[in-house]
C-alpha cells in the first residue's frame, strides 16, 4: 500500500515559527522585502527585491552560507517561498522547510502515492498554510508549522495525460493551478480551488470543446489539443485579472492532424478571477508547429506610450520575439527581436501576427529552423528591476532540426509527431528596455544551453542569474558589468530568490540536488579565552 510520509524535525526553537504570525492577501501584495511569498516574487511577474543590503560595492564580498542537500532529487525546479527566517522547498512528490538563517531541516512532507515522479517548480502560502501539487494532481496543504496534512484534493485524471509542475499561485480566496502533459496528448485548463477545502470554484480550458467559440480553429483534437499551462501566472488587483499562458498544440510537430489556428494554443489569456471567464486573448503562433509554447510568463507593467501613461503586458516569447500588450484589451502594440537568428518568420505585422517564411515547417527529411526547439526564451524567471527600468531575460540563440515522422496522432503514447534535435547554441542574458523592446546590454552566459536558471534584482542595483559552467553570477543590473560569482558544483535549474532573516539579506536558489544559500561576509567574533592554571 502506498503511504504518505510525513516527517517532523523539531531543530529550531519554538520562536522560530511565532504562531500567531499569519500570511495574508495584503501581505502577497506588498511583493518581496523580507519575505519571498510567491512564485515570481510579486503579482506582476517581477522577481524584484526590495531589499539593499547586498549592493554593487559589497557585492564581491558575498559567501556562501549554507546548503542544503534535497534527498533524492534530480535537477531541482523550486523557486523557494520564505516567510518569517522559514524556506519552503518543493520537490517531485514532496515539500521540505528549511530553516533559512542555517539551512537545519525544520520537517518534510512526502506523499509516496503518486503514480509517478516529475518536476515541481514551487509552493504557495496563505494563512497557516502551505501548498503545493503533485505529479497525479492532488493539490495538498499542510500545516507550516509542523509539516502535518490538512487536506488533498485531486483536481485532474492523471489517466488522462494531465500531469502537475507548476508553483499554484494564491490570489485573494483562490488558489489557482495549472496543468502540463501538453506534449503527450491531453486538454489544458486553469482552475481556481478552495485554499481551505480544495474544492473547485471554476475551471477554464484552453482547447474549446466542440461547439464552443473557437472549436473551428482546430479539427478533431478537442480533447488531446494540448495547451497545457504549467508555469504560475500573473495577477492585476485592479482589475481583478488573472493573466496566463498556454502551451503548444498537439501533436507538436505534425500539423496536418490539427489544421487551422488551434486556439488558445500558445497564447496568453486575461481571465475574470472571481468566474473564470476570458476577458481577451492574444496567440503569439497560430498554428505551431515547433513546440513553441508561451510558457514565459506574463509580466505586468505602466510605461510611457505615445506621450500618455498605459498599462501594458510585456512578453518574451519562445518563438524569437518580444511582444508589448495593452493590459486592458490585448490590443497589439508593438513587437522586437528578442533573439538575434530568427528563420521562420521575417517580423511581426501591424495586428500583431507573424509574417510567415514558406518552407520552414518539420519534414521528413528534417528542417532547420531559428530558433530551436528550446526557444529564444523558456521557462527561466525574468526579472524587471523598476530602479533601472529594465527587464532582464535569459535568452538562447540556438537553430534545431525539426523532423516529421508522421501525420497520425496517438494519444497517450508520448507521441509528438516528429522530433527536434539541436546541438547547442550561445546563451545571453539580455537587458531589454519594455518601453521599446530595444536591447540594453548584453552578458554572455554559456554555449552549451544547459542551464534553466532564471534572474532576480534588487532595490540596490544588483542582479543575480547564472551561467552553463554552474556559476551563480552577480552583475551590475544598470550595466551588465559582473561583480561576483560562485561555482555550485551543479547544473543550474531554477530561478534565484531574494529574501532577509534577522536583518540580514540572502540570496538563495535551487541547483542540481541541493539548495544553496548565500550572505555578505562577517568577520569571525573574537572571544577572550579563560586563563588555564598551569601546575610546575
Amino acid at each position: 500500500m502506498k503511504k504518505t510520509i510525513l516527517i517532523a524535525l523539531l531543530t529550531l526553537p519554538a520562536t522560530a515559527l511565532p504562531a500567531t504570525a499569519q500570511v495574508k492577501y495584503e501581505d502577497i501584495v506588498k511583493g518581496a522585502g523580507d519575505n519571498w511569498l510567491t512564485y515570481a516574487g510579486n503579482f506582476q511577474g517581477w522577481r524584484y527585491s526590495q531589499l539593499n543590503q547586498i549592493t554593487i560595492q559589497n557585492a564581491p564580498d558575498i559567501v556562501a552560507k549554507w546548503t542544503y542537500h534535497v534527498p533524492e532529487a534530480n535537477a531541482l525546479r523550486s523557486s523557494p517561498i520564505v516567510y518569517n527566517g522559514v524556506m519552503y522547498v518543493t520537490d517531485s512528490n514532496a515539500m521540505y522547510a528549511i530553516d533559512a538563517r542555517n539551512g537545519r531541516l525544520i520537517w518534510q512532507y512526502s506523499d509516496g502515492r503518486a503514480k509517478r515522479k516529475g518536476v515541481n517548480r514551487g509552493a504557495a502560502i496563505l494563512g497557516e498554510s502551505v501548498y503545493f501539487t503533485t505529479t497525479d494532481n492532488y493539490l495538498v496543504a499542510l500545516d507550516r508549522q509542523t509539516g502535518s496534512l490538512l487536506f488533498n484534493r485531486q483536481f485532474a485524471d492523471v489517466e488522462k495525460g494531465v500531469t502537475s509542475t507548476s508553483a499554484p499561485l494564491v490570489v485573494k480566496d483562490r488558489i489557482l493551478v495549472g496543468s502540463a502533459g501538453g506534449d503527450t496528448g491531453m486538454r489544458g485548463f486553469i482552475a481556481a480551488l478552495s485554499p481551505v477545502t480544495g474544492d473547485e470554484i471554476w475551471r477554464t480550458y484552453t482547447v474549446p470543446a466542440r461547439g464552443e467559440p473557437g472549436s473551428e480553429t482546430w479539427s478533431d483534437l478537442h480533447e488531446w489539443g494540448g495547451a497545457g499551462t504549467w508555469l504560475s501566472g500573473t495577477f492585476d488587483p485592479e482589475s481583478n485579472t488573472l493573466f496566463w499562458t498556454t502551451g503548444n498544440p498537439w501533436p507538436d510537430y505534425a500539423g496536418k492532424p490539427r489544421e487551422g489556428i488551434d486556439l488558445y494554443t500558445c497564447s496568453v489569456l486575461a481571465l475574470d478571477l472571481e468566474t473564470g471567464k476570458l476577458k481577451w486573448y492574444f496567440q503569439f503562433t497560430p498554428h505551431d508547429v515547433h513546440d513553441w509554447d508561451a510558457q514565459s510568463w506574463p509580466v505586468l507593467l505602466e510605461i510611457p506610450w505615445q506621450g500618455a501613461r498605459r498599462k501594458v503586458l510585456v512578453h518574451a516569447n519562445r518563438n524569437g520575439f518580444f511582444y508589448i500588450l495593452d493590459r486592458q484589451t490585448g490590443k497589439f502594440l508593438k513587437a522586437t527581436k528578442l533573439i538575434d537568428n530568427i528563420t521562420w518568420a521575417s517580423g511581426i505585422d501591424d495586428n500583431g501576427k507573424p509574417v510567415i517564411i514558406p518552407g520552414k515547417d518539420p519534414t521528413p527529411e528534417g528542417n532547420w529552423v531559428c530558433p530551436s526547439v528550446k526557444g529564444a526564451t523558456n521557462w527561466m524567471g525574468q526579472s524587471y528591476n523598476p530602479g533601472t527600468g529594465l527587464l532582464y531575460i535569459l535568452t538562447q540563440e540556438e537553430c534545431g532540426m525539426f523532423t516529421l515522422s508522421s501525420q497520425k496522432p496517438v494519444p497517450m503514447k508520448n507521441f509528438a509527431g516528429g522530433a527536434a534535435t539541436e546541438p547547442g547554441g550561445a546563451v545571453i542574458l539580455r537587458a531589454i528596455d519594455p518601453r521599446t523592446g530595444n536591447r540594453v546590454w548584453q552578458y554572455p552566459v554559456g554555449n552549451y544551453s544547459r542551464m534553466w536558471t532564471g534572474t532576480v534584482s534588487t532595490a540596490s542595483g544588483v542582479l543575480f542569474s547564472g551561467d552553463d559552467d554552474g556559476h551563480l553570477i552577480a552583475l551590475e543590473a544598470r550595466t551588465g558589468r559582473h561583480l561576483w560569482h560562485y561555482n555550485v558544483g551543479d547544473t543550474l535549474t531554477a530561478s534565484p530568490v531574494i529574501y532577509a532573516v534577522d536583518g540580514k539579506e540572502y540570496v538563495a536558489v535551487a541547483a542540481g540536488t541541493n539548495v544553496f544559500s548565500f550572505g555578505l561576509f562577517e568577520p569571525a567574533v573574537s572571544i577572550p579565552l579563560p586563563k588555564i592554571m598551569m601546575q610546575k
